[in-house]
């Protein structure tokens, strides 16, 4: 198998998962420190204040990527280290530290992929709640400006949102990220806002960058969990509320009519923080998709009630299937099946596999090597299906693996590994694992090699 001749290989982070240094350079608090103080919040009571380190360690991180031989590195910057107040005056160090960052990835020929958001608003926007008031379109507008105004001429590729679903979900409705809000009717209201502040970002950025400008969405494909019209009404539902609610106003005709009327239902009113001319300016605001894949729902009809707010619930498959140790299905033809029906229902928009990858907990050995060899089977399953995918006529430009380090994921903690690099957190020691060591040779062969899978058994 190849891919294109330009394909973008490369790994990703996010800046609150891996810098740690939070008192250093003049960053103000986030809303993950803030949450991360909360009993229980975290698993394993931790928090992100040294993570991987990477905020001094960062030369030491490309020089991963350079080992590695990949040509892209999606990272994010620290909202909270450029606007520490949330809005006006702008923390120059913190800027200083990314444009050394920037310039070290270009002089190794590595393109930078920079996320502007990827959850860590400054606690301050909290005096308006955050995402849910709608300053908050105007408090990113001047940290894109600002990250822009400096970099806007090296960078080629800008995320705007990282999973504006998960936002909604994790941080407004379900309370199980930071701000930590529990509330139906202000979640939807916050993931509009956050859709509305990458339409103001990108028309801030046209004159301050000739790079490539989109966003991240965290897309599940949703299957009926049986034949019955029921369960088919289910996943469809389903796929209105995780994809479409958001894959529309970016990239069609405006938020979509279905689900409107089960948000509405849901919440006991109009959505009428819509205001005129919203969709108009999230939409058409796209040079690329970036994609965030790990897994699909499988939906069955229910009634709603208390704790269910639409007519549905995910069961999860039947029968043995393959799963990551986080208990998520491992089912690489969904990521194909996603791709060709984006290019289908969405034609004309470039896509980029933002984020792929499986927690796998092998650590290093005797001999110092991390055989992670259902990592690496997980990676060349889903690389297949992109492959598959490009034949069957999806523009799929780029591959950024998740995570170039084992990181601080979220409220999950230490726990769960999901890097290419091990990383032991006690020392900041980096050991790349075997799967990093195959993606490298796949980087290099621009395609899937041959591979010897020292589990199996004949």
């Amino acid at each position: 198998m190849t891919f294109p001749a330009d394909f973008l290989w490369g790994a990703a982070t996010s800046s609150h998962q891996i810098e740690g240094s939070h008192d250093a350079d003049g960053r103000g608090e986030s809303v993950w420190d803030v949450f991360a103080r909360v009993p229980g919040a975290i698993e394993g009571g931790g928090d992100a204040s040294i993570a991987d380190d990477s905020y001094r360690r960062w030369r030491e991180d490309i020089d991963l990527l350079s080992e590695l031989g990949v040509g892209a590195y999606r990272f994010s910057v620290g909202w909270s280290r450029i606007m520490p107040e949330g809005r006006g005056r702008v923390e120059q160090r913190g800027l200083d530290h990314y444009e050394a960052f920037v310039d070290e990835l270009l002089e190794r020929g590595i393109q930078p992929v920079l996320t502007l958001n990827h959850w860590d608003m400054p606690q301050a926007l909290m005096a308006h709640e955050g995402w849910v008031g709608r300053e908050s379109v105007d408090a990113f507008t001047e940290f894109a400006v600002a990250v822009a105004g400096r970099l806007g001429d090296r960078v080629p590729w800008w995320i705007t949102q990282n999973e504006p679903w998960i936002i909604q979900l994790l941080g407004y409705q379900l309370g199980l990220h930071a701000p930590g809000i529990a509330d139906l009717g202000k979640a939807v209201q916050a993931g509009h806002h956050v859709m509305l502040a990458h339409g103001a970002a990108y028309d801030a950025l046209q004159g301050l960058t000739s790079g490539k400008i989109g966003t991240a969405l965290s897309l599940f494909p949703c299957d009926p969990a049986s034949d019955s019209a029921e369960d088919a009404a289910a996943a469809w539902g389903s796929d209105g509320y995780v994809n479409r609610w958001f894959l529309d106003p970016l990239l069609g005709d405006g938020y979509p009519d279905d689900m409107r009327a089960n948000w509405e239902r849901a919440i006991g009113r109009p959505l009428d923080f819509i205001q005129e001319g919203d969709e108009a300016a999230i939409g058409a605001r796209h040079d690329f998709l970036g994609i965030n894949y790990y897994t699909r729902r499988v939906m069955a009809a229910a009634e709603p009630g208390a704790t269910r707010p639409f007519p549905w619930q995910v069961v999860g498959p039947s029968g043995d299937v393959s799963r990551t140790d986080e208990g998520w299905e491992i089912v690489p033809d969904s990521l194909r099946q996603l791709l060709v029906r984006l290019s289908v229902d969405y034609p004309g928009i470039p896509l980029m596999i933002t984020e792929n990858g499986a927690v796998e907990g092998s650590a290093p050995l005797h001999d110092g090597r991390v055989r992670d060899v259902r990592r690496t089977r997980y990676l060349r399953g889903h690389l297949a299906a992109v492959e598959q995918a490009i034949a069957e006529g999806a523009d799929v430009v780029g591959y950024m693996h998740w995570s170039l380090l084992d990181n601080f994921e979220w409220s999950l903690g230490y726990r769960p590994r999901f890097g290419l690099v091990h990383v032991d957190y006690a020392t900041g020691t980096r050991t790349i694992k075997d799967s990093a060591r195959h993606y490298a040779e796949i980087v290099a062969a621009n395609g899937l090699v041959d591979w010897r899978d020292d589990t199996a058994v004949g």
